[in-house]
């Protein structure tokens, strides 16, 4: 016979202010086979776990109701409190009262009435749980960090000096993403590059770090702490342990007008090269669609000129599988090319160019070698404006969202035009200065008001060239919107920063969830910031938001420590709300019906075929199995099978169907 015990919080004031508690308890104990119920003002607090400890012992009960808040926020604090009492844990329910009751409705009597409602549901779904153990399995502690940009770096560092081994996976010829690009770093101005090419050396010569560049994660299977990855190493044309990085085949390259990536297209590369002078790996990959020899048949000049014969023009792309017990995405962002802007004259106007392209130009490794030069005739530019928010917060452009970082690397931007030519004039377009973090706001308004920044409130219109000047069009909304029209000798755009290119088929290769702007979704954003809804997937810097180095570096850091803590224990262990395909003695078996409809609806992979056979070894039927490891306990394939053979756990046909009619039977 049922025993059940009821509490009741009043969670502060959430909750009593307009739900009276006292009245949910005492009609509540009038329901049959409850035994003891009670209400307490903070029934999460240690004395409130103590009363239901206590009644638990002594007064033997079966099943446990917590009517409080949300399950997400306290169900396993009330659990871990039932199990310490010798109950098991998965007879614990929590009514949420607070959230479906007391948040959505005013006080009154209707309000507790419904109070009443919800507490009785549970109570008669608790007498219909069963005593559930929690799933064990094995963990691989090995993690494998996509993406080698300042994010990756540092996850993978973290676990690396932590003990455990970690793979990396960069698309790239070399690591160290946009931040290996950049000049100098808000809001100190330190140099980019004196930060980043030490951990870069340091991931290549970690002793628990396997890099592999100029790859790619092409598929994934299985689940936390027991993860398959197929990753395609593309081919760079080159015995990488016969190459020594001495870069003669560079040199001798007769194709080098390349455009080259990592310079923006503001400078060129041979058809054989390594992306920047501080690459790691420093050894170069051949570039295919622009290599003499795969086009013709002819030159192989690097061949020649190679003192350890390290060329294989007749490599292939190789494909490996690793094992993995856990993943870190951190595979960053792009930024949209400003040909999305032809109001602005990108692509028609070589003198109006992004961000990025900036930097390149202030950067002392650069294609000007840290001048500020015009792309169109490298003169040193007089007169500059930069256009914040260019696509960003403007619903028009389908960008909704704020980019984060462009109004701090655009008060850098005119910082550094000011601190190379002195004379000149610096014009900043912005709709409002969003500078938030440690001294972020100090850092614009010294850029305003030392660097004589003129910022002006306000969109660009238009942009055109006329007499070798480009006409910049705009308002002045802070002067009422008093026309603006600057003539200026180039123009840098802010560019939004957008999802990195293939985001979403990786998302999807990972069934992990993502936005409407593909960037990666979290579980929830307060409480599981750097966890997926794949458990054993984290996510870190800016493959989730738009964000900046300071912040990438603390979500690495937070994934990482994620990895670590599940990889502390040789056994992972886990809920086991998950669904089972039902089982029966011989000769029936099962009522699944084998038409598998279950097995491409469920998100997770965790449907796989089961065979049936004689004792002879004939197959003599094919059966749904669900490998408890993978489900997370959805319920998809609950409410698509068409003969009803599978169930959830914790929340059964029986469990549901006693819920409804404890609602009909008021």
């Amino acid at each position: 016979m049922a025993r059940i015990g009821v509490f009741v919080c009043h969670c502060g004031e959430n909750i009593s202010a307009t739900v009276d508690c006292a009245k949910v308890a005492n009609t509540i104990a009038k329901m049959n086979g409850v035994v003891h119920s009670v209400d307490y003002k903070y029934m999460c607090s240690d004395p409130g776990q103590t009363l239901i400890k206590e009644a638990i012992r002594e007064k033997g009960l079966t099943g446990i109701v917590v009517a409080a808040c949300s399950p997400r926020m306290h169900e396993p604090t009330f659990r871990k409190a039932t199990s310490e009492a010798g109950l098991n844990p998965f007879l614990c329910e929590m009514a949420n009262i607070r959230e479906h009751v007391s948040w959505v409705h005013d006080k009154g009597d209707p309000t507790t009435d419904k109070a009443i409602d919800v507490v009785r549901t549970l109570v008669e779904k608790v007498k219909k749980n069963q005593p559930l153990e929690p799933i064990r399995v094995p963990v691989t502690k090995t993690a494998l960090v996509v993406g080698g940009g300042v994010a990756g770096i540092q996850a993978a560092l973290d676990i690396a000096n932590a003990g455990h081994k970690v793979i990396m996976v960069e698309r790239e010829p070399s690591i160290g993403g946009h931040m290996s690009q950049l000049s100098e770093t808000f809001p100190t101005l330190d140099c980019s590059q004196c930060i980043l090419t030490p951990r870069m050396v340091e991931i290549a010569q970690h002793p628990n770090i396997t890099l592999y560049t100029y790859a790619e994660v092409t598929a994934l299977d299985g689940f936390i702490g027991n993860f398959k990855a197929t990753i395609r190493r593309k081919a760079k044309s080159l015995d990488e342990d016969l190459c020594t990085g001495c870069g003669l085949c560079t040199t001798k390259c007769p194709v080098k007008k390349i455009p080259s990536e990592f310079e923006q297209g503001l400078g060129f590369r041979p058809a054989i090269y390594v992306p920047f002078p501080q690459a790691v790996p420093n050894k170069p990959v051949i570039d295919r669609e622009n290599c003499t020899y795969y086009l013709k048949g002819k030159c192989r000049v690097c061949e020649k000129v190679c003192p350890t014969n390290a060329i294989r023009f007749d490599q292939e792309d190789t494909i490996m599988e690793i094992e993995a017990g856990a993943l870190v995405l951190a595979t960053g962002f792009d930024i949209k090319r400003a040909d999305f802007f032809p109001e602005y004259g990108y692509g028609k106007y070589k003198d109006v160019i992004d961000g990025l392209q900036f930097e390149r130009l202030a950067s002392a490794s650069g294609p000007t070698m840290g001048e500020i030069r015009r792309p169109s005739d490298g003169r040193v530019p007089e007169k500059i404006v930069f256009i914040a928010c260019a696509g960003s917060r403007d619903p028009a452009k389908g960008i909704e969202y704020c980019s984060k970082i462009c109004c701090m690397y655009t008060a850098k931007h005119a910082m550094l035009y000011k601190h190379k030519v002195h004379h000149g004039e610096a014009y900043v377009f912005y709709m409002d200065i969003r500078a938030g973090g440690k001294m972020y706001e100090e850092f614009v308004r010294r850029a305003i008001e030392e660097d004589d920044a003129k910022y002006v409130r306000g969109r660009v219109s238009r942009i055109y060239e006329k007499d070798g000047k480009l006409i910049v069009k705009g308002a002045d909304t802070l002067l009422n919107g008093r026309p603006v029209e600057i003539e200026a000798d180039m123009v840098v755009l802010a560019t939004a920063g957008v999802a990195s290119q293939g985001a979403e088929e990786l998302a999807q290769t990972l069934h992990v969830s993502y936005d409407a702007h593909k960037f990666f979704a979290e579980a929830h954003p307060k409480l599981k910031p750097v966890e997926t809804n794949t458990a054993g997937i984290f996510l870190a810097g800016a493959c989730q938001a738009p964000k900046d180095i300071p912040e990438s570096v603390a979500a690495a850091s937070g994934a990482a420590a994620k990895v670590i803590g599940l990889f502390s224990n040789d056994e992972l262990t886990r809920e086991p709300l998950v669904a089972i395909v039902n089982r029966f003695p011989p000769p029936y078996f099962s009522t699944c019906v084998g038409c598998f409809m279950c097995q491409p609806v469920c998100p997770y992979q965790a449907i796989e075929k089961e065979q049936i056979k004689d004792r002879s070894g004939k197959v003599i039927r094919e059966l749904a199995r669900i490998n408890p490891g993978l489900c997370q306990g959805c319920g998809t394939c609950v409410a698509l099978c068409r003969s009803k053979s599978i169930d959830l756990y914790g929340y059964t046909n029986h469990q549901v169907y006693q819920e409804v009619v404890a609602l009909l039977n008021e």
